[in-house]
């Protein structure tokens, strides 16, 4: 049985990042036990019972090698994790299996209020939308590359013609394939002429482009700020991670105390923020990503980013949902 304090580690089968944080809480003897919600069945269960006063969750997690008692979990780091598909059933039961597991599993995690997420899984959805990222930074004084979502083309040609050089941007990453060809849509420019009425069909990210220097990538774990500057000759840096200088910088105080401040609204433990440094220095706001990826700028860099997180999951400080 795992003893009090266990940290659950939740992500997919192969997670380098993940074993760079569970080598750092090893080394700190706090116990872990990792898994993946796809692997539901005779790799994983879940016994949770709810008549207890005071009112918590009361049961096991079981993996094949561990089992952990749920009102010892300190902490819980929401990684990659990937839902069961049940592709070998048809599809209306494997329709109904996929969320029974996303609302009994996850629901009996959400549960477990009194152990700290990083982050908590209902935090990261609130803080995904970018048309609601935008208008908050726009509250904390950042600036905003001047932006349109739209579904009009009329209005998408109009903008495209007001700012000169702009950008298009996916409102939301999914999983995309074409006959069995993986695609990815990068930041890329677009013309007026180009915007024909297939605009109309789903609402579409236009934004200034920003004349921009180099990018900054901030990751914030905790209350500890790790930005790093980024010189590339691309739009989108995403495109190749290796061509790319990349320098340790300082943040100026005021955009650290923002940029903790922009989390706390969210009620994050961390989250990974994009912003494009323009030819006199200033920053511009693009995006945060709440479970952004870090663990290559630790290689190019030496920051201690995944120290930071053990850290954060051996204190086990509440980031819970009110």
């Amino acid at each position: 049985m795992a003893e009090k304090g266990t940290v659950l580690v939740v992500t997919e089968s192969h997670d380098v990042t993940a074993d760079m944080v569970i080598s750092h809480l090893n080394q700190r003897d706090v116990p872990v036990v990792r898994f993946n919600p796809a692997d539901i069945g005779a790799d994983l269960s879940i016994t949770a019972r709810f008549d207890v006063c005071p009112a918590r969750a009361i049961g096991q997690l079981r993996t094949p090698t561990r089992c952990v008692e749920l009102d010892e979990v300190r902490a819980i780091y929401w990684r990659r994790p990937v839902w069961p598909g049940f592709g070998h059933l048809p599809r209306v039961d494997a329709r109904y299996a996929a969320a029974q597991v996303r609302y009994g599993l996850g629901g009996v995690l959400y549960a477990l209020r009194s152990c700290s997420w990083v982050n908590h899984p209902l935090r990261n959805a609130a803080a995904d939308y970018k048309p609601a990222q935008l208008a908050l930074a726009h509250s904390f004084g950042l600036r905003v590359p001047p932006t349109l979502v739209t579904n009009d083309p009329a209005e998408a040609r109009r903008f495209v013609r007001e700012h000169g050089q702009v950008v298009y941007k996916t409102l939301r990453w999914t999983p995309y394939e074409r006959e069995g060809v993986s695609l990815t849509t990068w930041t890329e420019p677009v013309q007026a002429e180009e915007l024909d009425d297939t605009v109309r069909l789903t609402p579409h990210l236009f934004q200034a482009r920003v004349d921009k220097a180099a990018d900054l990538r901030v990751l914030i774990v905790g209350r500890r700020v790790f930005a790093v500057r980024i010189t590339s000759d691309l739009l989108d840096w995403r495109k190749d991670y290796a061509r790319h200088t990349y320098d340790v910088v300082d943040l100026p105080d005021r955009l650290s105390r923002t940029l903790l401040a922009y989390l706390d609204h969210y009620g994050l433990a961390s989250g990974s923020f994009d912003l494009a440094v323009d030819r006199d220095g200033e920053p511009h706001w693009l995006e945060l990503n709440p479970n952004g990826q870090w663990a290559w700028l630790e290689e190019r860099t030496g920051l201690e980013m995944a120290a930071a997180f053990a850290d954060l999951l051996a204190e086990g400080e509440t980031h819970a949902v009110a």
